[in-house]
């Protein structure tokens, strides 16, 4: 019966389309983690090689006065720059002893007695992707290190490994090995450990991660290059990325989300630049409908009320997190209308207005397999708003690159 069905009405239906290619196998990259994708913080997008023990700590105490960990935010990965430019006598990692003098097991420790998890930075080749940039000294990425290296981020109580690809060599054999080793070298820790990957630096066109599903292979696998701060870019494809030039692209590959394996359309922006409201409404409304990791970017310690009430609005997150884990898809093939399934027979519907003015969007009761429904109702996650279907259809006013999130009743 799936096969007869359109994309968006079996997704509603519980029908996902067949994997193909998925590298690594059909399981999820790394067992006894939790079925839903993860949240949190990530050091990268404010700090850059900035970042410093005393940073993180005090990102961290605001993850938690803020109530983001209580709303489900509780990674907070340390990225790029936090290590030494040399490893240890022994081999080993180890930490900048001027920026993290206490150490990254101390740091590892602070983080897990407030509550939160542990989540570190390494590049898959021999350098990181700043020191293969020659912005930072040293070698000391983790290719040819697989086994010391996860073990040493078990020891120091890691939680989340951030592994980036930085080579302009995008060989596909020599990625699946290298991610590959890293993936079977967290697994013999028998720690739990978010893998997330970036298979696309130094690449143009269409991305690694995008070609292929890493699914088998990563906890979470990013589909695009970098986010930034707009609504949208001209750059192309090999440059920053906005919001809805990351949406167009994870768009078509929601199909490969499954519980333990997420799409990575990059980081939240929220709070940062100068994107509005409407905007910053639109970044969670879809990172929701895709069943995408909420990872934030942005000081948690001087964040405003706004900032702090759109990253916890609790239905959003509940949607990201609904235990049933299947990505939303385009309806009818228009990016400006979503369907995503929840719960046991749930559905939520998103429409976002691309345009540079107000209007009234729709989508037809029978293209999310409503058909035959005598009342429809949908609620905005955003506002609490109700809409009631008529002649078959929901019409909502929708803002400037605003997106109205429906719950269905």
């Amino acid at each position: 019966m799936c096969s007869l069905l359109s994309l968006a009405m079996m997704v509603f239906a519980g029908c996902t389309p067949q994997q193909q290619g998925r590298v690594g196998g059909d399981a999820p990259a790394i067992g006894g983690l939790p079925a839903t994708p993860p949240m949190g913080w990530n050091s990268w997008n404010t700090f850059g090689c900035g970042v410093t023990e005393k940073v993180v700590r005090e990102q961290a105490d605001a993850l938690v006065s803020s109530g983001l960990r209580d709303a489900g935010y509780r990674y907070v990965v340390v990225d790029d720059c936090w290590a030494a430019p040399t490893r240890d006598a022994s081999g080993r990692l180890q930490a900048d002893p001027v920026r993290f003098p206490s150490g990254m097991a101390s740091l590892g420790a602070y983080l897990h007695e407030r509550g939160l998890l542990f989540g570190i930075y390494s590049g898959a080749r021999d350098k990181t992707c700043t020191q293969f940039q020659g912005v930072y000294p040293g070698a000391t990425g983790s290719g040819g290190h697989e086994e010391l290296d996860a073990t040493t981020f078990a020891a120091w109580g890691v939680d989340y490994l951030k592994y980036d690809w930085c080579s302009s060599d995008s060989d596909h054999d020599d990625q699946v090995s290298s991610f590959t080793a890293m993936r079977d070298a967290l697994r013999d820790t028998r720690r739990p450990i978010v893998y997330s990957i970036n298979p696309n630096s130094g690449v143009s066109g269409s991305v690694p991660g995008a070609e292929f599903d890493w699914g088998g292979t990563a906890t979470m696998t990013r589909v695009t290059n970098d986010i930034t701060p707009a609504w949208s870019t001209p750059g192309g494809p090999s440059g920053l990325q906005g919001i809805v030039n990351i949406i167009d692209a994870a768009g078509p590959l929601t199909s490969r989300v499954q519980p333990g394996s997420f799409l990575d359309p990059d980081m939240l922006v929220v709070g940062m630049g100068r994107l509005t409201a409407a905007q910053q409404r639109t970044q969670m409304s879809m990172w929701a409908m895709m069943a995408a990791p909420l990872i934030t970017g942005n000081d948690l310690t001087t964040m405003s009320q706004e900032t702090r009430d759109l990253l916890r609005n609790a239905t959003a997150v509940d949607i990201d997190q609904d235990s049933r884990v299947v990505a939303g898809a385009m309806v009818d093939d228009d990016p400006e209308v979503w369907s995503r399934a929840i719960g046991d027979k749930g559905l939520v519907i998103s429409l976002t207005n691309r345009a540079d003015h107000p209007r009234t969007l729709s989508v037809p009761l029978g293209s999310v397999g409503l058909v035959g429904d005598a009342s429809v109702t949908g609620v905005d996650a955003w506002t609490g708003r109700s809409y009631t279907a008529q002649h078959g259809e929901l019409s909502v006013p929708v803002g400037v690159h605003d997106t109205v999130m429906l719950e269905i009743r």
